[in-house]
């Protein structure tokens, strides 16, 4: 009889050691299966956080470029009208300066005359 009682017992320990393995193993496999979903949501979070960021760069690129577009009309108006007023001012001085170099090269070249005569004056 306690052969029997003790080949019972290492029947309810070989069956109790089974269901140990298999709660363990499903437990793994859980596991596993958990670190999975879990690897597959981080992976659609960060896919979702690219998109987010790629979306506010292009929004970026295409404000700073649209105002670029308008910044570089606006400096053009600024240097076309900048240009035309030099072009104003030199048209409306010119006359002065063309007489005012004609004073001065009928000056020197009266003067150098004037110089040159009384070189040759003092060498006769």
């Amino acid at each position: 009889m306690d052969s029997i009682k003790g080949q019972e017992s290492i029947q309810v320990l070989l069956t109790a050691e089974q269901e140990a393995q298999k709660i363990i193993a499903d437990a793994k496999n859980m596991k596993m299966q958990r670190l999975r979903q879990a690897k597959e949501e981080a992976e659609e979070e960060i896919n979702r956080y690219r998109a987010h960021l790629e979306e506010e760069h292009q929004r970026k690129i295409s404000e700073s470029s649209g105002s670029s577009g308008s910044n570089v009309r606006r400096l053009e108006e600024e240097t076309n009208i900048k240009i035309q007023n030099l072009k104003d001012s030199a048209s409306s001085v010119s006359p002065q300066i063309v007489a005012l170099l004609y004073k001065y090269v009928a000056t020197v070249a009266h003067w150098s005359e004037a110089r040159s005569g009384r070189l040759n004056k003092s060498v006769d």
